[in-house]
């Protein structure tokens, strides 16, 4: 018998609707599995919320709305999650008033909670090339591993742009990469010399042993010749972060983190690196702009540091 804590809530019938069309909708603009299952955890939540005050989704108003995010802060739900939970709520009676059903979006005039600004986590360039040298050309799955990882800092890829590749997606004779990114966009990337390397490894050696006799299009497959899923990219590289003894949480989304810093500490132009990235907006790129800050001013305070030691030894030997 399930208990309170695991039952799923009752809806009503005018929102289970609501919710399977507009899940029906996100999958025709090409969303994600993973961000189509965010949305529906988001929504069921406003959902269940409405149902128990008798509110159908095109009853709910800028109140309700106001209501239901002081509940979720009250509950203690992290900022970032009721910015998150109210951008879903946003986009589904977006949906509402695009197919006629609703006047006006009531979450319109919502104001999102101001975020805890959060630098995103970066190996120094000593560290990534620990870690990707930790991982042996030995067999199969190790040299696919090297290969994966190499590919993904070299292009700076998410997680699930790298379990989307397929074979036919690298160019060797131009040193190009065509990614599946978010919402189905395309872009093309250069891939450097070292994940070349290392893939070209993968195709002629590792893959071929891993292949079943299926005609499997993934680039990056799994023991039982199928592709990996992005659970398998995570719990991999977990596995050559223990390895390298590196030192905090690492990952997949750190080593994408690291290309744009590494990029941008060598001078790169910001555009160029919202172009590699797949970013919309100039401003999600911004964020490495302080990163780089950080990383500078730790440098120079540790360099600063060291003089003051070696200042202080002299004068002690005279």
């Amino acid at each position: 018998m399930a208990t309170e804590a695991t039952a799923e809530p009752e809806l009503s019938d005018e929102w289970e609707s609501a919710l399977a069309r507009f899940d029906r909708e996100l999958r025709r603009r090409g969303a994600a599995e993973a961000t189509r299952r965010a949305y529906r955890s988001d929504l069921r939540r406003l959902a269940a919320w409405s149902t128990a005050r008798e509110l159908q989704p095109t009853a709910v108003g800028y109140r309700d709305l106001r209501g239901y995010a002081a509940r979720l802060s009250e509950s203690g739900a992290a900022k970032a999650t009721i910015a998150r939970k109210l951008t879903s709520t946003r986009s589904l009676f977006d949906y509402l008033m695009r197919i006629g059903e609703m006047a006006q979006n009531p979450a319109d005039l919502m104001p999102s909670p101001k975020r805890d600004k959060r630098l995103p986590r970066v190996l120094g360039p000593d560290e990534m090339r620990a870690l990707l040298e930790r991982i042996p050309n030995g067999g199969p799955l190790e040299t696919r591993d090297r290969a994966l990882f190499e590919v993904a800092y070299s292009c700076g890829l998410r997680c699930q742009e790298i379990v989307n590749l397929d074979e036919g997606d690298v160019d060797f004779d131009s040193e190009r990469v065509r990614v599946n990114g978010k919402g189905g966009k395309i872009r093309i990337v250069p891939i450097g010399e070292p994940a070349q390397k290392a893939l070209d490894r993968y195709l002629a050696t590792a893959r071929p042993a891993l292949a079943d006799d299926r005609a499997e299009t993934a680039l990056f497959i799994s023991r039982r010749g199928r592709r990996l899923s992005a659970s398998d990219v995570r719990r991999r590289l977990e596995g050559w972060v223990r390895e390298a003894a590196l030192a905090g949480h690492v990952s997949p989304h750190a080593l994408r983190h690291s290309f744009a810093t590494h990029l941008l500490e060598q001078g790169a132009d910001l555009r160029v690196v919202q172009h590699l990235l797949g970013h919309s907006s100039i401003d999600t790129t911004q964020i490495y702009t302080a990163v780089t800050s950080n990383r500078q001013e730790a440098l120079v305070g540790a360099a600063l540091g060291r003089a003051r030691r070696l200042e202080a030894e002299r004068k002690g030997r005279t």
